[in-house]
């Protein structure tokens, strides 16, 4: 049964993952592409993530757009969000169930082999969370990439990685390797034999025999 400290531990790595996962999502910078012109006072930088992109001047302003419509939307960035979304719901719904369970604190005390049940649960809720943000910010850099590569693509809108999918990388490999070492906690079974008979003792004998 793993120790106290490699369960905390599991824990703070999950919840950091989850936070990543969040700041991740929020942030628009999922492909970034520069662009300067003959004069640099004309470069500007183009982001675009979930749900707006924005331009950077060389001055140093920024200015953002949200996406006006959802319908109009890829059905790739539909499914992107809808992956993030849920990651992002199954780490909160992870992280109350794996509190319960956590061996510092005080609830389910009467029973240890269901609080670990329930640390074991909160991990592999975890370890699902991760698993759909790491989906989600693959399929996003693959379909970057093939766009990037794609000779069709003109060089002007030719996006790279951007800093969102690199954080969203880490935040869900903590996850996983959170929820792992709350996996870990899993109570082991023990074997069980059915008990010894004994067997009657002779009584002893005095050597006389009753009629």
């Amino acid at each position: 049964m793993a120790s106290g400290g490699l369960q905390l531990l599991g824990f703070v790595m999950a919840f950091l993952g989850w936070i990543g996962i969040i700041i991740s999502t929020a942030m628009p910078q999922w492909k970034m592409a520069s662009y300067a012109g003959d004069n640099i006072v004309t470069a500007q930088a183009l982001y675009e993530g979930l749900w707006m992109s924005c331009a950077m001047q060389s001055t140093g302003q920024i200015q953002c757009k949200v996406y006006d419509s959802l319908l109009k939307l890829e059905s790739s960035l539909q499914a992107t969000r809808a992956l993030m979304v849920a990651s992002i719901i199954l780490g909160l719904v992870g992280m109350f169930v794996a509190v319960i369970g956590m061996k510092c604190m005080k609830c389910m005390e009467d029973d240890q082999v269901k609080k670990m049940r329930m640390a074991v649960f909160g991990g592999v809720i975890f370890i699902i969370s991760g698993l759909a943000a790491l989906v989600a910010t693959s399929w996003y850099g693959n379909r970057v990439a093939r766009a990037f590569y794609d000779p069709f693509t003109p060089v002007n809108t030719r996006f790279e990685f951007g800093s969102a999918l690199f954080i969203g990388w880490a935040a869900s490999s903590l996850a996983i390797l959170g929820g792992s070492f709350l996996c870990c906690s899993c109570p082991r079974r023990e074997t069980s034999y059915p008990p010894t008979r004994g067997y009657p003792k002779n009584a002893p004998s005095t050597g006389k025999d009753y009629v």
